[in-house]
């Protein structure tokens, strides 16, 4: 157990905080997570609740096993993350929550500590932390600046990919700043999310509409209308592993374009919305045509790609509507 910045009489019911982790066939992340959640934790008013979407891995009856203390809720369909995590948080009775990856482990008392940080600031209403990979490095998957005009420009464009690390032609990445200052941020990512739950009623949770991507995004850009500002500390690090060796494919393709456009039909200005449209179509046939003649050039994993970017492509009329 680790020794954070608050001693055990400090903590109070305001306190309480529910930790959501919904699964999905990653058993053995998932008691990763869990493992490094309570030995990192001293909050004596946490509860854990895994939401296990219909896994077919045992996840859920690994769960069980390894840790009674959770409460476990086993689902029979998979219903994504947004509704999974309405669901828990419908039933908490906690002042908090916080949404955990199961693909995530939790260091150096990183739950404590953001929570104290939360409390410190309330103007903020929505609280993350910092990620790096299971090596280290940093992993900035962890806050985004919301999508504009720009930034679908530049991703249509293909600047983003020339110059990934400018902080003017890759936007919504925040290129150049390691998040190793406090800062607040349009977007904090759902691995490792902590909002009040009189906030979180205020908004109504995640729009369920956003099945995979983009609903914390939604979320956060509804909480900014409100007045917050969601922020992001270095004080609390967990080692996040998504988009270490992410593999692209057409249903994770087509579902990011689904919600990208969503996002931009449901906050951008009406007037606006015709040329997001336009450049998401334009970043989809750009990268289609490109893979397209990879593939063909180079084969192996280029073939792949150029695959999965054609179906994508030809499912365009489906994702361009949004969710």
């Amino acid at each position: 157990m680790s020794n954070t910045d608050q001693d055990l009489s400090s903590w109070s019911s305001d306190d309480s905080l529910t930790v959501i982790v919904v699964s999905y066939n990653t058993r053995e992340l998932t008691l990763a997570a869990l493992r490094t959640l309570f030995a990192e934790t001293r909050n004596p008013y946490l509860h854990v609740v895994v939401y296990d979407n219909d896994s077919r891995d045992g996840s859920a009856d690994a769960v069980a096993a390894a840790f009674p203390q959770v409460e476990l809720i086993r689902s029979t369909t998979n219903e994504g993350f947004a509704k999974a995590n309405n669901i828990v948080a419908a039933r908490a009775r906690s002042n908090w929550l916080l949404l955990l990856n199961p693909d995530t482990e939790v260091q150096d008392g990183a739950v404590d500590k953001l929570l104290a940080f939360a409390r410190s600031r309330p103007a903020g209403g929505i609280y993350g932390g910092r990620t790096v990979f299971p090596d280290g490095t940093l992993n900035m998957a962890s806050c985004w600046k919301k999508i504009t005009p720009w930034s679908v420009f530049c991703a249509a464009s293909g600047l983003i990919t020339l110059f990934p690390g400018s902080s003017l032609f890759n936007p919504e990445a925040m290129a150049g700043w390691p998040r190793d200052t406090v800062r607040e941020v349009d977007i904090v990512v759902g691995c490792f999310l902590m909002i009040r739950r009189e906030l979180w009623d205020r908004l109504g949770g995640f729009d369920a509409r956003y099945f995979m991507y983009g609903e914390e995004a939604d979320l956060c850009l509804r909480a900014a209308r409100l007045g917050y500002r969601p922020v992001i500390t270095p004080g609390a690090q967990i080692m996040h592993l998504v988009g270490a060796s992410a593999s692209v494919r057409s249903d994770r393709i087509k579902s990011l374009a689904k919600a990208r456009v969503s996002l931009i039909r449901d906050h951008w200005p009406r007037a606006w919305v015709p040329f997001g449209i336009a450049m998401m179509w334009i970043w989809a046939a750009i990268r289609s045509s490109g893979f397209r003649l990879k593939g063909a050039w180079k084969g192996g994993e280029a073939r792949d790609k150029a695959e999965a970017w054609a179906a994508a492509w030809h499912d365009r009329r489906d994702w361009l509507k949004g969710y």
